[in-house]
């Protein structure tokens, strides 16, 4: 099996996708999905389906949602109850567990290639970093797990994530842009400004492309828009990193060279760590 979450939810058996349709169904297995051979908790359970206020049958209710999960699987594996409650979702005490040998899990494949994408920029080889960077991203098929209703702890786990994959583009970016492949990196860039208007770092970068690319007006107008939106949600002005690029894309200075990312390389977001029933 494939599970996936850097997108829909989505698990897929011999090239057929599959996925349950009743959303707190959907909740209960992206939680066991990202937090793959890890005990999670019925109360962290309990607690993301139902928030603070969980109905008196909320465990019963839960343990409904555990055999519907494993009829589940037992129906795009051809194994049986029995052997899907010992190999794949396990009963532990206090809580259940989906096996990390139960399918491949696209986060996991993604944390390796950015783990190995760091490691390779670290030591100098750009080539390798780019390369593993952009396998990595190329695993995302969408917002993560866009069609889950995420209670707490899912929306925090599906925050990182973005999170990551931000880091991971701008440290992607960073490189590309050295390496002078600023064309190639317009028009996400300009996709990623609209999505986060308030992100100095991929602004900066947009910029920095825009002017490489001899689009001067443009690479100004982006800096207005940022410096606008800053002063208007958050009464900030731009940082001195992105005010240096404004003066370097006023004066034409295309020997200015700015570093967005290189001293942060992108996390590979871990799994949330349950301790004592709760989640944080």
């Amino acid at each position: 099996m494939e599970f996936g979450v850097l997108g829909p939810l989505q698990v897929r058996v011999d090239g057929e996708t599959t996925a349950p349709s009743a959303p707190k169904l959907r909740n209960v297995l992206a939680m066991l999905i990202v937090h793959a051979g890890q005990v999670v908790p019925v109360p962290s359970l309990v607690r993301d389906l139902w928030d603070d206020d969980p109905p008196v049958s909320g465990p019963t209710t839960l343990q409904t949602y555990i055999l519907n999960l494993r009829k589940m699987f037992c129906a795009v594996t051809g194994l049986s109850t029995v052997e899907v409650a010992r190999d794949i979702l396990v009963t532990r005490t206090g809580g259940y567990l989906l096996t990390a040998e139960a399918g491949v899990l696209d986060v996991h494949r993604y944390q390796r290639l950015v783990a190995s994408g760091r490691e390779a920029l670290t030591r100098g080889d750009e080539a390798a970093g780019v390369r593993d960077l952009n396998e990595a991203l190329l695993l995302w098929r969408g917002p993560a797990l866009v069609d889950v209703p995420a209670g707490r702890v899912l929306e925090s786990r599906r925050r990182q994530l973005e999170e990551s994959r931000l880091s991971a583009f701008e440290c992607l970016v960073d490189v590309e842009l050295r390496l002078g492949m600023y064309r190639e990196v317009l028009s996400e860039l300009a996709a990623l400004t609209v999505e986060n208007p308030l992100h100095e770092g991929l602004h900066g970068q947009y910029m920095w492309a825009l002017h490489l690319s001899g689009r001067r007006a443009q690479a100004l107008q982006i800096f207005h828009r940022l410096r606008g939106a800053l002063v208007a949600g958050l009464g900030l002005e731009p940082g001195p990193q992105v005010q240096r690029l404004h003066q370097a894309v006023l004066n034409a200075d295309t020997d200015f060279e700015p570093r967005f990312a290189v001293s942060r390389f992108p996390a590979a977001a871990p799994a949330t760590a349950f301790s004592g029933g709760r989640p944080y």
